[in-house]
């Protein structure tokens, strides 16, 4: 059987203008090959409602999971939530647990629990909360869809909590070799290699090192004896 096939959503126009560097996408993809729940495409939209709710829907009907970064905050452009419930037509209120939540934290912040913290507990209806122990504010699960903080501590304390509740395959593994010489010398003999291992991925990645070109090949797959024998016979073909 194969594995489980995710999505990520990253969400937030200051991601699209380049003044915030997106991390989570990165976190997830080393999380999920992990578990065995294989990364399948990333889509990044701006704090657009018609976008966000369109890539949801599309997304949760081609994928096993989808994972959601950002718009779960206090401010009037957070409107991740409202999207989550207009996409899968479902209420949106300030749900009781979420609400003891965020007043526990804030009591013992000595701060108040103002209109713009309380829009952080509205939920969609059915979904169940994912624990947030860095800054309180939960994030929340709808079927398949997992809705979390755009700030990566927060991100990353969530989807610590979320993992265990999915079912994963087998984790990929993966092995380098690194040859001195350029892509277009070793194309030939990659080809040849990958034609007889076809259960395995086998990529490219070329570097410049002080002017003499080289690539990284990186062998990926589920088999790790496959694995080992083509890394023995890259290894006799270029030897190190």
């Amino acid at each position: 059987m194969s594995n489980p096939k995710a999505a990520m959503l990253v969400i937030g126009d200051e991601i699209l203008s380049g003044r915030t560097r997106d991390s989570n996408m990165h976190h997830l993809a080393q999380e999920l090959t992990r578990v065995g729940i294989n990364l399948a495409e990333v889509r990044i939209v701006a704090d657009d409602r018609g976008a966000i709710i369109g890539a949801l829907q599309v997304l949760a009907g081609q994928y096993d999971e989808v994972f959601t970064s950002g718009g779960i905050g206090p401010t009037h452009d957070d409107i991740t939530a409202d999207c989550v419930a207009a996409a899968f037509g479902l209420g949106l209120t300030v749900r009781d647990d979420a609400r003891a939540i965020l007043a526990a934290h804030y009591a013992r912040a000595g701060t108040e629990l103002n209109p713009a913290r309380l829009r952080m507990a509205r939920i969609p209806d059915g979904a169940v909360l994912i624990d947030n122990p860095v800054s309180a504010a939960p994030g929340f699960s709808v079927g398949q869809v997992h809705v979390m903080a755009g700030v990566p501590a927060v991100f990353q304390a969530m989807l610590a909590g979320v993992l265990p509740r999915l079912t994963g395959g087998q984790p990929l593994m993966s092995q380098t070799w690194r040859i001195m010489k350029g892509e277009s010398e070793i194309a030939g003999p990659l080809a040849a290699l990958a034609g007889d291992y076809p259960g395995l991925m086998i990529g490219s990645y070329p570097f410049n090192a002080n002017g003499i070109y080289g690539a990284h090949v990186v062998i990926r797959g589920h088999d790790g004896a496959a694995i080992d024998a083509a890394m023995l016979r890259l290894a006799a073909l270029f030897p190190a």
